[in-house]
């Protein structure tokens, strides 16, 4: 029979372990080492972008039909933070490895397995961590962000939280994953490999499947760069983000199944495969979300809002027939200024393209190619316009509803040009910050001061006398 000393909680505190994994992170090389290289990346792609958007903005100053056009989501946001993707792409996973790597390769882990956690709680406590790294990481774009307003810039709230949120999720989402290769592999290197076979991999397939409207173009689905791209066209997905989130506590998941040393590899297996499944359910149920909302100033993912109510009561099924090739340039301005935006409003839409249309040069031929036929109500017409102009007439029509009147007092985005000088930003991400940056190591590298107790105290006086 097994002793009363024996018996051990089922769960001992969460405090003492996150201040651990914190601890470590904090005092290891990766995360300073990456934040050192962040501060020149981000601060060379923040002068070029205002330095860009400085052109721009002095010809919309001699033309003012122009200003409108200039968005610093578009001009500065996205420039900037494309640094940091990068980074996180290629460094942010040897930081996550860390985490969990630091301890296998010295043993520490099978002491941490004995202690009363979970490893389902042990995996919180690191992912909490890689959470803890990202926000550190993070702080040259974000001063970027406190710079770009300080020298006059422009940034409306609503669109730069998006695009924060969006660089957030898919952070946790490559830290999610290299937990799990750090669970899964015995070393650093192998660990790093799997990652980064992940995130690259997604290159490949967004490169390969730019032209494939079947299987590649499906596949281009589970590409983690496409997690990002709603983002930084100022769309709020709730699909999307139940999809990540899921995705992230998926690789969560099969880290803890990995993680224990005692279960045999059958077990293991037949737990990831349920894992899998269960993420795949919630994954495929969260295309069904259509919620979605426009994060942006200047509405560009939406209609007006007059066109937003009248097409909100279209009750029945709309089809769209679309005689395209995926890579023509038509049906990417058909995309982003109609379809997009009618499956945003329209409650029961269906978009499919006519026949096999896998190529422009062997659709050459087709007369019919080009057209765009739109079906609503046991009527149909057909278009060739990639406008909205021509197309919501021709769905009013088809519905027999009339032109709604636009709202008065609604006004066109203005635009914000500005000329800045982007060299007062780089002491900063030169200079200062890297200095900040080499202080907080220096810091977080001494030893923590030992605070003793009024009993530890007497304790140490008795073993001295």
């Amino acid at each position: 029979m097994r002793s009363p000393e024996a018996a051990v909680p089922l769960d001992a505190p969460f405090g003492p372990l996150l201040a651990k994994e914190l601890r470590e992170m904090a005092s290891g090389r990766p995360l300073w080492t990456m934040l050192l290289m962040l501060c020149p990346l981000i601060g060379f792609s923040f002068f070029q972008a205002v330095s860009l958007y400085g052109e721009t903005s002095a010809t919309a100053l001699t033309s003012p039909g122009l200003a409108s056009a200039l968005s610093p989501l578009d001009g500065v946001l996205v420039p900037t933070f494309g640094g940091f993707y990068v980074a996180v792409t290629l460094l942010f996973p040897f930081v996550a490895i860390r985490v969990l790597d630091n301890e296998k390769e010295s043993g520490a882990l099978r002491l941490l397995i004995q202690l009363p956690y979970r490893p389902p709680t042990l995996i919180g406590a690191k992912l909490v961590a890689v959470l803890a790294a990202w926000l550190i990481a993070s702080i040259p774009a974000l001063s970027a962000l406190a710079i770009w307003e300080f020298v006059g810039g422009h940034l409306f709230v609503a669109e730069t939280l998006n695009l924060v949120l969006g660089h957030l999720l898919y952070g946790l989402l490559v830290g999610a994953i290299a937990l799990f290769a750090a669970a899964l592999t015995e070393s650093a290197a192998t660990a790093a490999i799997v990652t980064l076979g992940f995130t690259l991999g997604s290159w490949v397939i967004d490169f390969a499947a730019a032209s494939q409207p079947d299987l590649l173009g499906w596949s281009s689905r589970l590409s983690l760069t496409q997690t990002l791209h709603t983002f930084e066209l100022g769309l709020l997905s709730l699909s999307l983000v139940v999809g990540v989130l899921a995705a992230i506590l998926g690789f969560a998941a099969l880290a803890a199944i990995w993680l224990p040393m005692g279960a045999t590899v059958r077990i293991k297996l037949v737990r990831s495969l349920i894992c899998l499944v269960a993420t795949c359910l919630v994954m495929v149920a969260a295309t069904q979300i259509r919620w979605s909302a426009d994060a942006t100033e200047d509405r560009r993912n939406s209609f007006s809002l007059a066109d937003q109510q009248a097409l909100a009561q279209l009750s029945d099924q709309l089809t769209v027939t679309v005689h395209l090739a995926p890579e023509d340039p038509r049906y990417a301005d058909l995309r982003t200024s109609v379809l997009s935006k009618l499956e945003r409003v329209i409650p029961r839409i269906v978009i499919r393209f006519a026949g096999d249309q896998q190529s422009v040069v062997g659709s050459a031929s087709d007369e019919s190619y080009g057209e765009v036929e739109y079906s609503y109500g046991g009527r149909s017409a057909v278009s060739r316009s990639t406008g909205t102009e021509e197309v919501l007439p021709l769905l009013y029509g088809l519905a027999n509803v009339p032109l709604p009147v636009p709202a008065t007092g609604a006004g066109d985005y203005p635009g914000y040009p500005l000329i800045a000088a982007p060299w007062i930003a780089l002491p900063w991400f030169v200079g200062g910050l890297p200095l900040l940056v080499w202080v907080a190591w220096w810091r977080s590298r001494r030893a923590p001061a030992i605070k003793y107790t009024s009993s530890q105290k007497e304790i140490s006086r008795e073993h001295l006398t």
